[in-house]
């Protein structure tokens, strides 16, 4: 498994805005994509304009057809208007081990 982890900064004043893109984002990748098996969106407690991504794929193959999703599409043009240019971070990881007492 995949896991993608994204870091960023949200621009002062567009935080509405993100947060409307990003959990349709989120949704949307996880109702629509096969191969999306989590996307989790935290927001830090010390700095609420700053955002970490967890997103789980089954596989490389998966976080291409991500990228190539209309949604996406979508995210991209909103987090252009609401990021903080620069300050997104991704990182492509393969999942070691996960533990968890079930959903949230």
């Amino acid at each position: 498994m995949i896991a993608l982890v994204v870091s960023l900064d949200v621009v002062p004043g567009r935080l509405d805005e993100f947060s409307e893109a990003i959990a349709t984002n989120a949704e949307r990748s996880f109702t629509d994509e096969p191969g999306c098996l989590y996307f989790d969106v935290v927001q830090d407690l010390a700095d609420d304009h700053h955002f970490v991504f967890y997103e789980l794929y089954a596989d490389e193959e998966a976080v291409t057809a991500h990228r190539a999703a209309p949604h996406f599409a979508q995210w991209r043009a909103a987090a252009d208007r609401c990021v903080v240019p620069g300050s997104q971070v991704n990182t492509l990881a393969a999942q070691r081990f996960h533990h968890s007492r079930g959903e949230s």
